[in-house]
């Protein structure tokens, strides 16, 4: 449920020098800049699909990202392996609305990534509502950054990168807002683990994927409502190519996941999540 697209056809990628440095070295990740025809190689030779995306954090760092028409043009040519999602800016008001509308209209993009301390904002600015209503009246998936970020981390002044904007409770007044828009909060949520746990329980459209991380650091909370409460909304994710899925299938292996969740973490949420039962 959680892959990145960093770099362009056309070499482009989607953070500064700085920030992708950082975040290299944050996460001792080894291949830091696959093209999408390398992802696609990648995870059918570990018969996986992922869902793949961009972050769009233009108006904030001036740096574009990586077209999401690459990004659903690859998955148009290889839909056994990649679900294509994108990103969206919310600085840029009207126009991300068209896009959000033209993306999923003409490539079938099933959902949007928004990372809050990479794009500057809370996600409950109103300024971002347009764009949820847009999101909503497609039926398409929301994923929010929350918790601490490896994006700027180390470098002078996280690299400018702030923490606030990415606390889950802000997510809760969007989901209030938007009860028809199904929304993921990615990553576990450290410092605000617990928050995202009481909002993933309180709304019932909202989900948690475990990406980022190496389940041997996953909090002790998430792990037991994963097993419970959560067990049918919380979602496998790795962060590739920051976090290799081999790594957190490994790892989440010594977990002491019940054996009738496994299956529902690994597959069968994000299944019904994306609407992809039945294939």
């Amino acid at each position: 449920m959680h892959t990145h697209a960093e770099v362009s056809e056309k070499g482009g990628a989607s953070l500064s020098t700085e920030l992708d440095a950082a975040a290299g070295a944050y996460f001792k990740a080894e291949h830091r800049h696959p093209t999408l025809p390398e992802i696609a190689a990648y995870y059918r030779e570990r018969r996986m699909a992922c869902v793949v995306f961009t972050v769009d954090a233009e108006s904030a760092t001036g740096t574009p990202p990586v077209p999401n028409e690459e990004i659903a043009e690859a998955a148009l040519r290889n839909p056994d392996v990649i679900i294509p999602f994108a990103g969206v800016d919310p600085y840029k008001g009207k126009a991300a609305v068209r896009q959000i509308r033209r993306l999923v209209e003409e490539f079938g993009v099933k959902g949007f990534k928004f990372h809050p301390n990479i794009q500057a904002f809370h996600p409950n600015d109103r300024m971002a509502y347009p764009l949820y209503e847009a999101i909503e009246e497609a039926g398409a998936v929301a994923v929010f950054h929350t918790g601490q970020t490896g994006i700027g981390a180390g470098a002078p002044g996280g690299g400018g990168i702030r923490l606030k904007y990415s606390n889950p409770m802000d997510v809760d007044d969007v989901a209030a807002d938007f009860p028809g828009m199904r929304i993921v909060l990615a990553h576990p949520s450290f410092p605000w683990q617990d928050e995202a746990l009481a909002v993933a329980t309180h709304k019932p459209q909202v989900y948690i994927d475990l990406s980022g991380w190496s389940p041997k650091y996953f909090p002790p909370q998430l792990v037991r409502y994963a097993n419970s409460l959560l067990q049918d909304k919380v979602l496998f994710g790795s962060d590739f190519p920051l976090l290799a899925p081999d790594r957190w299938l490994a790892d989440f292996a010594e977990l002491p996941i019940k054996d009738e969740v496994r299956p529902k973490i690994l597959k069968e949420n994000a299944a019904r999540l994306l609407g992809l039962t039945g294939n």
